[in-house]
């Protein structure tokens, strides 16, 4: 697994003009390449590519995201405090989750043919997994600098005695149940691996 570093823009957010561009010094630089921009990866067949403001300065207001995943692969439970996401379906088949926090229903989308289009809202609480094999989705945000709460984070950050006296677990169940993503940091793109292989 790999996690790539991402150093946050001076401005970022979003804005309703080009006034980021105005009053520099040449043309800024319009292109780039997202396959130089590996936010999180698995494997080489379950692997996200990041194209925000860090890459490319001029661009402010918006990101993308290129996810790719095989079968049986799934992008964690997450949400976005300051963006929505736009997910644009390329290749492969893939179901989306999201759980509306207006009234608690899970809304479940199945994606079989390019162009098929899923929006959520920001704040709301979803997942992506793949169907099928050489799934691709582009994810587009309406922040540069979009930020992410990863529900393997919360699992693993939250203290052992707040479960048993929220929900009555018993905390040597918890952490046994959070073992296999306790000290891995974020899944992203799960399952991670077996413990068996994390321990050699």
């Amino acid at each position: 697994m790999k996690r790539g570093n991402h150093m946050t823009s001076p401005v970022s957010g979003y804005i309703t003009d080009n006034r980021n561009l105005v009053g520099g010094k040449g043309t800024p630089n319009l292109f780039f390449d997202i396959n130089n921009s590996v936010l999180f990866e698995r494997d080489p067949e379950n692997i996200v590519y990041l194209l925000s403001s860090t890459q490319m300065p001029a661009m402010i207001g918006g990101s993308v995201a290129e996810l790719n995943m095989s079968k049986g692969f799934i992008r964690e439970p997450h949400w976005h405090p300051n963006a929505w996401e736009l997910d644009y379906l390329i290749s492969g088949s893939a179901t989306i989750g999201i759980l509306d926090p207006n009234n608690n229903k899970l809304q479940t989308y199945k994606l079989t043919k390019p162009g098929e289009t899923v929006f959520i809202p920001m704040g709301y609480w979803h997942w992506i997994s793949a169907d099928s094999d050489d799934t691709k989705l582009l994810l587009f945000f309406n922040n540069d600098q979009f930020q992410t709460q990863e529900g393997s984070t919360m699992l693993t950050q939250t203290p052992l005695p707040v479960y048993e006296q929220a929900y009555n677990i018993e905390p040597k169940k918890m952490a046994a149940a959070l073992e296999p993503i306790e000290g891995a940091g974020a899944v992203v793109i799960g399952p991670p691996p077996p413990l068996s292989r994390k321990r050699k």
